[in-house]
């Protein structure tokens, strides 16, 4: 059977790409096929919307924290289980590195998995002029991959008027339109959107707004037929190249019996990781065990390692400052030597202070000295390479991450240097040492598995020392 995959994706961001994307995932779920979800770029939010539409983990697929060989594999992991793939694009079709660079970009990664592609245009407040614009995106579309439009924001009685001069001079089928909603609505809040948890009730009205106004079976017949048509050519080129696996990629751990855990914060403070992150420690050998910063007292039972993501720490700085008992518990941990990653907002965290978005101050973990707050401005924004300068956690090679964050520390650490892509830019960043890394940038584990693999390796060697009864609080 032919696996098909669509990307979703629009000339610019906040053209309604998640709230269609999500309402395809739920007619999809209604229908019983057996779909799964991706998110072209950085974004950590937009597949916890899919998770929760599908029950099904969204993962990542990004082609400046991945190259071709990279990207192919992670998409082929357990692709037989599913007919279909949706990947929601990020910002505009061709917006890539710097907004000015193909990689990156939703379309860069429809080349790279040779995807047929579905626009998803505003039309609100157009008429014919959506023509020229259709016109432009497809002139770009060398590989014409751009099977269709969706016209979001219109009516259906005017959707019936555009569509035959759309497909009468480009040629390009109108799949249907999505309405305006008013009660139905995903708001912007911070790196994206509301917590999913908060709106996932309307996706099911979305859903069925999609199916009384899209053609949903033409959209996954357009898509079949352009896989089939490629598949062969597919082949070709992917039998050709060395396989990337997680499972043998990166730093190998000699035991790999999972008798060690790492202790990953989960909860509405703490959200952000990177499935592929996580999928990557338990290939290496790790059990992740999840626990709440905001209601569990201590660590969980047999901790040998804290993994402390991104998320909203400081809409939830009072409820984290008066669980003492659990600041107490990581920061013993922490002066035993317990090996440790913070990214972000779990960053934000281990600090002595955090001022919340009202501009009160809370006493935190303590590990880090100083305090973090709302710069009111956007701090740091986008991709990153980073350098360790004495190697530990990446043995002189590098890993590429992503910042997003209005809040800044007063000790954001000096440890490594991140570089900027596209202009070169390079500042000091990121607390590290032999079994501790501490900071901003969120990380994408599998663009240097060594990482992974020596944080797995620390865990190890914690959990032999705890056997040994040497670990000892400095």
């Amino acid at each position: 059977m032919t696996h098909t995959g669509i990307i979703f994706a629009a000339p610019k961001s906040g053209s309604g790409k998640t709230t269609i994307t999500c309402a395809m995932l739920q007619a999809m779920k209604n229908r019983k096929y057996h779909v799964r979800a991706f998110k072209s770029g950085p974004d950590y939010i937009d597949p916890m919307f899919h998770r929760d539409v599908i029950g099904v983990p969204s993962r990542n697929l990004d082609t400046f924290f991945s190259e071709g060989e990279q990207i192919r594999s992670l998409f082929a992991l357990e692709q037989e289980k599913y007919a279909y793939s949706v990947i929601e694009g990020a910002m505009g079709l061709y917006d890539g590195l710097g907004g000015i660079q193909e990689k990156g970009s939703a379309y860069h990664l429809a080349q790279t998995l040779n995807l047929p592609i579905v626009l998803i245009l505003d039309a609100h407040g157009m008429g014919r002029t959506m023509v020229p614009v259709l016109t432009g995106l497809m002139q770009y579309d060398r590989d014409q991959r751009i099977i269709g439009v969706i016209l979001n924001r219109t009516t259906d009685s005017f959707c019936h008027t555009m569509a035959p001069i759309i497909e009468k001079e480009l040629g390009l089928p109108v799949f249907g339109c999505f309405p305006s909603q008013k009660e139905l609505h995903l708001e912007s809040r911070h790196l994206g959107l509301m917590m999913p948890d908060e709106l996932c009730f309307q996706v099911k009205n979305a859903a069925k707004v999609l199916e009384e106004h899209v053609d949903i079976d033409g959209i996954l017949g357009c898509a079949k037929n352009y896989i089939e048509n490629t598949v062969e050519q597919r082949s070709v080129e992917q039998n050709t190249e060395k396989r990337y696996t997680l499972e043998t990629s990166g730093k190998t751990v000699k035991d790999l019996s999972k008798s060690v855990q790492i202790a990953v914060a989960y909860d509405r403070a703490f959200c952000f990781y990177y499935e592929d992150n996580l999928r990557l420690l338990r290939n290496m050998g790790a059990k992740t065990v999840f626990f709440s910063p905001l209601n569990d007292k201590m660590l969980p039972e047999g901790t040998d390692a804290i993994l402390l993501g991104g998320g909203y720490p400081e809409l939830y700085a009072g409820q984290l400052s008066e669980n003492r008992a659990m600041r107490e518990s990581i920061l013993r941990a922490v002066r035993a030597d317990m090996p440790s990653v913070a990214e972000c907002g779990g960053f934000m965290y281990l600090h002595e202070t955090m001022t919340d978005t009202e501009g009160n101050t809370f006493p935190m973990v303590g590990a880090v000295k100083g305090g973090c707050r709302n710069s009111g401005k956007l701090t740091r924004f986008g991709y990153v390479e980073l350098h360790e300068k004495e190697p530990h956690f990446l043995e002189g090679n590098t890993i590429r991450g992503h910042e997003f964050h209005y809040y800044d520390s007063e000790n954001n650490g000096a440890d490594c240097v991140a570089v900027k892509p596209v202009s070169g830019k390079s500042y000091d960043c990121i607390h590290s040492g032999e079994n501790y890394w501490w900071g901003y940038p969120h990380l994408y584990y599998p663009s240097n598995p060594e990482f992974a693999g020596h944080f797995v390796e620390e865990a190890k060697a914690y959990h032999n020392k705890k056997k040994n009864g040497v670990c000892n609080e400095r």
